[in-house]
């Protein structure tokens, strides 16, 4: 695959990602391109197909998969989530480094492939500092609460094998975390707004 190194950002849901995410992208504009993921699950208010995921039927995402289009791929709470080969050369024809936000699942298949990113762990505190800021959404019902903290023990369970990840925040201080992690990208920082300027 040709382009700056992608981005592969793991830990459970309510770690913090989507945050420092954001924040990248705010003081980074056009440096970071996000692959957008495929996903059987029907839109929340305000998803844009096609922007926030690829909205498709589980048909359609099967046979791409047994085709070989899919970098990584997932069952989650009865719903398809996948990153197809398509999405990440996408980001990386914009000479723009690739964010894949990925569940431990992912990592592993990830390391099966040639793509070659850098890996990142983002976890929180601990499991009921986690439950509080999940509850603290009220996005979710006590059941998919109960499943998403099922998930979130496993995922930082499974997280503890050496050498899974280059990097691992712990997010406690949403400062300190994302100055962690702008640190260990600031290389292909660097690379990416250099070859834009030749």
């Amino acid at each position: 695959m040709q382009g700056p190194r992608p981005v592969v950002l793991s830990g459970p849901s309510g770690a913090g990602k989507s945050t420092l995410l954001k924040k990248l992208l705010k003081d980074y504009e056009n440096v970071f391109g996000f692959s957008v993921s495929h996903t059987t699950r029907q839109p929340r208010p305000g998803e844009v197909n096609g922007k926030d995921y690829h909205f498709v039927t589980r048909e359609e995402m099967q046979k791409e998969i047994d085709a070989g289009e899919f970098i990584e791929h997932a069952e989650f709470s009865g719903n398809m989530y996948g990153t197809s080969k398509g999405a990440v050369q996408a980001v990386q024809a914009q000479n723009q480094i690739c964010v894949l936000d990925i569940d431990i699942q992912g990592v592993k298949n990830i390391k099966k492939t040639d793509l070659n990113p850098i890996y990142i762990s983002v976890q929180p505190p601990s499991i009921d500092i986690l439950e509080k800021r999940l509850r603290d959404r009220k996005t979710e019902t006590e059941e998919s609460l109960m499943k998403r903290l099922t998930a979130a023990r496993i995922d930082l369970e499974l997280s503890k094998e050496p050498g899974l990840f280059d990097l691992v925040i712990i997010n406690d201080d949403l400062e300190k975390a994302y100055s962690e992690l702008k640190e260990t990208l600031l290389e292909e920082i660097k690379k990416t707004q250099e070859s834009r300027k030749s």
